[in-house]
């Protein structure tokens, strides 16, 4: 015991350089409030509702908002994961905490105008892009402090971006909601002053341990190049293709899971007033957020008994059977509970990629290949939310039912695609 204890403190020394090791525990505490605030882009469907009643938009409209920022968000971590090395945590996380707090300002001078294209550009594209940049720098930062209890560290700071929605949509939301006898443009501007401030001063702690002998960052062209023959490979499209139709299914059901489950009760309770419903949604919301949260640590630590393919095997398999019944339910309390395991294996998809990626194309690669993995994220954030709206615009009664019936499809292309990457793994010559 004494020899390991050397050996993980001799690691840690090295790594660290003299900094005090308490001074990592500060690392992973600006990191998670980092992606805390990032996190609660997945409250959107909290506000979808009332924008739509406020504005007379309907939900392809303002659901495009939320693809829109999830779609730069896929791009711009794809691109901040290739020059994170190069630039260093601080500037490229500071650089998202500038743009995401300014698509929140932006987004608020949108509804008091109102302008549906200028929400698109500031809670979208600007909004979206800082959250990319944000989102990529705080778990490879954390993992530099912790070469001793990296799992847990990261798996912290990862959690932290899926319990964002909680934190919005049961204390910000509707504390500002109340506040300010529901003006959503002082909402979206109090939003964009509280977000500045907290990501700025996180963005501003985080920092590369000093480390003894350390190679000289890769050129992000000269990254790109190298990590280019794993990128085009059959196995990475095929991983691809298995996070995209994990992510497409998942985060249909998070842009629309307040307003279904309004619906839902509504229908059961005719009695309750919107204010009651609207609740009952955010509940919801930051019940699943935990799931989600949850599911990113709990499916990481599972792959790595099972498996990595084996486990994403296990979470698109038992989601086949948890859509089929969100389609045939009419019940809210059971759609809550099925709602909260898709939100579980959501949250894994993310928990297990970095690894899977880490394992199948080499830990050298892993920065640029992940970080071009989650163009799947950018891809999935638009089809899933916009094919549920366009069904809930052309067909409000069996809306529901039918976009559950499609991310089952989704989820069975998934599933088929990790049976041919087990092969591929096995005849890894062949690629």
């Amino acid at each position: 015991m004494g020899d390991r204890g050397a050996r993980v403190g001799g690691t840690v020394e090295g790594i660290v350089s003299g900094t005090k090791v308490r001074n990592r525990w500060f690392m992973v505490t600006m990191a998670t409030i980092l992606m805390i605030c990032l996190g609660t882009v997945y409250a959107w469907s909290y506000f979808q509702t009332p924008i739509m009643e406020s504005y007379g938009w309907n939900n392809s409209q303002v659901s495009l908002t939320f693809s829109l920022a999830i779609f730069f968000l896929g791009l711009s971590a794809a691109v901040g994961g290739i020059f994170l090395p190069k630039l260093g945590p601080r500037i490229l996380a500071l650089s998202g905490s500038i743009l995401f707090s300014l698509g929140y300002a932006i987004a608020g001078m949108a509804l008091s105008i109102p302008s549906l294209p200028l929400l698109y550009l500031g809670y979208g594209v600007i909004g979206g892009t800082g959250l990319g940049l944000g989102y990529v720098t705080p778990v490879a930062t954390v993992a530099k402090w912790f070469p001793d209890k990296k799992g847990l560290a990261t798996g912290i700071v990862v959690m932290g971006f899926g319990f964002g929605a909680l934190t919005m949509s049961k204390i910000l939301a509707p504390g500002l909601m109340a506040w300010t006898n529901g003006n959503l443009v002082s909402v979206f501007f109090w939003l964009a002053l509280l977000f500045a401030v907290l990501t700025i001063l996180a963005s501003l702690s985080l920092a590369n341990p000093a480390q003894k002998n350390a190679a000289t960052p890769m050129n992000p062209a000269q990254a790109f190049q190298d990590a280019k023959p794993a990128i085009a490979s059959g196995r990475f499209i095929l991983v691809w293709i298995l996070f995209f139709c994990n992510i497409t299914a998942g985060i249909a059901v998070v842009g629309f899971q307040s307003p279904m489950f309004q619906e839902l009760v509504g229908a059961n309770n005719p009695g309750l007033s919107p204010a009651a419903l609207a609740s009952m949604g955010a509940t919801l919301i930051a019940v699943t957020s935990l799931f989600n949260g949850f599911g990113r640590f709990l499916w990481g630590a599972v792959s790595d008994r099972a498996g990595r393919i084996k486990t994403y095997r296990i979470m698109l398999g038992s989601q086949l059977a948890v859509f089929a019944l969100l389609a045939l339910t009419g019940n809210p309390w059971v759609f809550a509970v099925l709602v909260c395991w898709i939100l579980l294996c959501y949250g894994g998809g993310f928990g297990t990629m970095p690894a899977t990626i880490s394992e199948l194309f080499g830990a050298e690669r892993m920065t640029v290949v992940y970080g071009v993995v989650l163009t799947a994220w950018a891809a999935g954030g638009v089809v899933g939310p916009q094919i549920t709206a366009f069904l809930k615009d052309k067909m409000p009664e069996r809306a529901s039912s039918l976009s559950f019936i499609v991310g089952a499809v989704f989820i069975a292309l998934g599933f088929t695609a990790s049976l041919f990457i087990g092969r591929k793994e096995q005849n890894r010559d062949r690629l």
